[in-house]
C-alpha cells in the first residue's frame, strides 16, 4: 500500500507471474551478447601461431580412418588446410605431395584437411593431384574453428614436442620452403 499525499491508502498491483517473462528475456539477452563477445575475442586473436600446443581433435580420413592429432606418432606433424575451390591451393598441391614423398620414411606425417567442401569434389581433387597422404572433410569445421584459420590454404608445422613451430598462411611459393619448415621442426 502506498499513501496519497491527502492521506488516503492506494494498494499497487503486482502480478509476480509477470516478472518472469521478462527477467527470462533479460537472461537471454545477457547471454546472447556474452556469445557475441566471446566469438568476436576468438576472431579477434587470429590463428593459432608458433609456439602454441596441436588443438586436441580428430580427423577422419576419407578412408574412414580417425587420426588423433596429439597422438600421431611422428617427430613432426604437417596439417594443411585446403579446399577444392580454392585456386591458390593448387599452386601448392604438388609441392606438398612432393615433400610427403621426401619424407614419408622420416617420421614426418602430412594430413590434408578439406575446408567446406563436396565429398566428391574432394575426391576429384586429391585425385587430380595425385594426393596420396591421408585427407578428410573438416566435418562442421570444427578443426579450421580451433585452428582459427583466416583462409585456405594454410599450412601448420608441428614439432616433437606438438606444438607449432611453423605456419604459411597462403601458398607455398616452393617444395625448397616446405623442406624449411620441416627441417626447422626437426631442430626444435
Amino acid at each position: 500500500m502506498v499513501e496519497e499525499p491527502e492521506g488516503q491508502q492506494v494498494e499497487l498491483e503486482t502480478r509476480p507471474g509477470r516478472r518472469w517473462p521478462v527477467i527470462l528475456v533479460w537472461v537471454f539477452v545477457l547471454g546472447l551478447l556474452g556469445l557475441l563477445g566471446f566469438g568476436l575475442i576468438r576472431t579477434q586473436q587470429g590463428p593459432i601461431g608458433i609456439g602454441n600446443e596441436v588443438p586436441d581433435l580428430v580427423l577422419t580420413t576419407f578412408d574412414g580412418e580417425s587420426i588423433a592429432l596429439r597422438e600421431v606418432q611422428a617427430q613432426v606433424l604437417v596439417i594443411n588446410f585446403w579446399a577444392s575451390w580454392c585456386k591458390p591451393c593448387e599452386q601448392e598441391a604438388q609441392e606438398l605431395e612432393q615433400a610427403y614423398q621426401l619424407y614419408k620414411d622420416q617420421e614426418v606425417v602430412f594430413l590434408g584437411v578439406d575446408y567446406v567442401d563436396t565429398e566428391t569434389e574432394a575426391r576429384g581433387y586429391l585425385e587430380k593431384f595425385n594426393i596420396t597422404y591421408p585427407n578428410g572433410p573438416d566435418l562442421g569445421t570444427r578443426i579450421s574453428q580451433a585452428f582459427r584459420i583466416r583462409g585456405v590454404p594454410e599450412t601448420y608445422i608441428i614439432g616433437p614436442d606438438r606444438r607449432i613451430v611453423a605456419v604459411m598462411i597462403g601458398p607455398y611459393q616452393s617444395l625448397e620452403a616446405i623442406i624449411q619448415h620441416i627441417e626447422l621442426a626437426f631442430t626444435n
